[in-house]
């Protein structure tokens, strides 16, 4: 059986939106059937009834996207009943494990054209009840909040293995003996570049602003920050001699990205040159306590996949789960020109809908390289629980 090659037609995102802020009210369903449509319409030539799946990416499901959101995308975004749609999870890295499924399908013959991307609202994540172990029970019952991390632990779990996500971070910064100040000023970096970016409108060609919702541009970039700001911010997990903040860590948000895939007889149905075509991709695993390294052994092993070294790559979008942690990760590529990473700003500043992100640092790569006109970029995601995930993109 031969491969095929698998191209990128187009991405499209929501701006991102603050927890409890502009997107809050916009159901996760509805946020991905808008940039599905979206998608969708920006290539008027493709017969919506050809495309062979719709995969998505979503973390928690527990709300209002428990429903397999990408089929309710589909409906909701007036595609035709016959197209189907699978949602799938690996907490911070669904978007782009979506992506990975779905170039996969299309490389082994199983679609042509397929639409791949992710959704989260944690504003709109529901607290939720466990049923009790028998009918009736007359004391309290305690309500669980979906919107981040663990919750009804699974008491065999080893404690070291269930630590809050921040106090994940906080060992990676132990273990590269990260100072504030260096989270700090990495954090202002990403709202300076995020800023400048918008500024010069390079966010325009890709981002789809929600009908009847005041949000042109991601809601958590504070361009006024600076390192005395940062500095005033207390630990949020360590009250002794912790250094993660809510200056240095990405926020809580609310958004949706997509992505169109295509072989060559769907890409000469689009009428289209691609944005990029799909090299190779990995996945791996470590403690769950240092998720934040996850990405380090999922990256060389892409780039070995792809038979291409940190040398060749000329853009790469890791996502900011904590400074600490992109940090520990960069720290551990010396390889690597810290200068092609997040060269517009990543999700300190943007944000980090769970569900969405791996689409949305895919898709930036996408037009990232487009708009070089060549090269070769990665995508990758620390994944709680401990994974990493990476991506490799070429034009």
């Amino acid at each position: 059986m031969s491969i095929r090659d698998v191209y990128i037609v187009d991405a499209v995102r929501t701006p991102i939106g603050r927890f409890g802020g502009a997107l809050s009210a916009v159901r996760p369903d509805d946020l991905a059937a808008h940039v599905v449509r979206s998608l969708v319409d920006r290539v008027p030539a493709l017969d919506p009834a050809r495309i062979d799946d719709v995969y998505f990416g979503d973390a928690n499901g527990a709300g209002e996207d428990n429903r397999d959101v990408a089929r309710m995308a589909v409906l909701l975004a007036g595609l035709p009943t016959s197209v189907p749609g699978v949602t799938v999870n690996r907490l911070c890295g669904s978007g782009l494990e979506a992506v990975i499924q779905a170039a996969r399908a299309i490389a082994v013959g199983d679609a042509s054209v397929a639409v791949a991307g992710g959704v989260e609202s944690m504003s709109r994540a529901p607290w939720v009840l466990q049923k009790p172990e028998r009918a009736f029970p007359a004391g309290h019952q305690q309500l669980h909040s979906t919107t981040l991390g663990w919750r009804m632990t699974n008491p065999r779990m080893p404690a070291d293995w269930t630590v809050s996500l921040g106090e994940g971070a906080e060992l990676v910064a132990d273990k590269h003996g990260l100072t504030r100040e260096q989270q700090d000023a990495f954090a202002l970096a990403s709202h300076r570049k995020a800023a400048e970016a918008w500024g010069k409108g390079l966010y325009d060609g890709e981002v789809v602003p929600y009908p009847g919702v005041e949000l042109t541009r991601d809601e958590c970039i504070r361009d006024t920050t600076s390192m005395e700001a940062l500095a005033k911010l207390k630990p949020s997990f360590r009250t002794e001699g912790g250094t993660v903040t809510a200056g240095n860590a990405s926020p809580l948000n609310d958004g949706a990205a997509a992505l169109l895939l295509v072989d060559e007889e769907g890409l000469r149905e689009t009428g289209r040159e691609p944005l990029a075509r799909i090299r190779a991709s990995a996945v791996t695993g470590i403690e769950p306590q240092l998720f934040g390294l996850g990405p380090v052994e999922a990256v060389r092993r892409a780039l070995g996949k792809a038979g291409r070294s940190f040398a060749d790559l000329t853009t790469f979008e890791l996502n900011e789960a904590f400074a600490a942690q992109s940090l520990g990760c960069l720290a551990e590529w010396p390889e690597l020109d810290p200068e092609i990473v997040n060269p517009r700003g990543g999700a300190i500043a943007i944000g980090h809908p769970l569900g969405a992100s791996g689409a949305r640092l895919a898709g930036a790569v996408a037009h990232q390289l487009a708009a070089a006109g060549s090269g070769t970029g990665l995508a990758a995601l620390c994944i709680g629980v401990g994974q990493g995930l990476a991506l490799v993109l070429e034009r």
